[in-house]
């Protein structure tokens, strides 16, 4: 059970690290998620899941 829950922080820990470096942000920024999401990665996932920087796409 531990095996599957650890596959899908990491699958999605991936998935996050792959928008922030595609995403349009400064490199500061970028550094800064990335870091968020490799030491806390459960608790960095989900922030970046509110709160972190988004594709091409513009806030409205």
């Amino acid at each position: 059970m531990e095996f599957i829950l650890g596959l899908i922080v990491l699958i999605a820990d991936i998935y996050a690290l792959y928008n922030v470096f595609t995403s349009g942000t400064s490199t500061g920024k970028k550094i800064l998620w990335t870091l968020l999401i490799l030491f806390l990665p459960v608790i960095g996932f989900i922030i970046w899941l509110i709160a972190g920087p988004r594709g091409g796409s513009a806030r409205v």
